[in-house]
């Protein structure tokens, strides 16, 4: 998945908390926020654009993706067969962000879990719930 696809798929599941998200498509989405905010910070900054001394373009931006990117953090969770409920993590200053880029970047696990199929695998041979043997 490319940094376009990734952004697609990033808005075009915007509050999908179900299901699977590669490596690929969540650090290129982690790569447009970071890159956005930039942006919309840099734009506030240099065009004094500043209310009550805060950036309006920046936390717009911010209100804009932040279920999104959410959204991507779950699934990416979900492709290495982990709760998105870890994400709670990230209310532990430092250490929990620090947990989570760890549980982020490994190979997400091969094949069906029980959050999908893998997400780069080819939609023609994904299994469907009939086809998975009973457990």
């Amino acid at each position: 998945m490319n940094f376009q696809q990734a952004i697609q798929s990033g808005f075009s599941n915007y509050a999908n908390f179900r299901g699977r998200a590669s490596r690929s498509e969540f650090w290129w989405f982690q790569l447009f926020i970071l890159l956005g905010e930039v942006a919309a910070v840099l734009v506030d900054v240099f065009g004094n654009f500043t209310m009550l001394d805060g950036s309006p373009l920046a936390t717009v931006f911010w209100l804009a993706t932040i279920i999104p990117d959410l959204a991507v953090m779950a699934r990416r969770l979900h492709d290495t067969d982990a709760s998105g409920w870890w994400l709670l993590l990230m209310l532990i200053p430092l250490i929990g962000m620090v947990v989570l880029i760890v549980w982020w970047c490994p190979e997400g696990s091969k094949g069906y879990n029980r959050f999908g199929a893998e997400p780069l695998q080819p939609a023609l041979i994904r299994p469907t719930a009939s086809s998975r043997p009973n457990r």
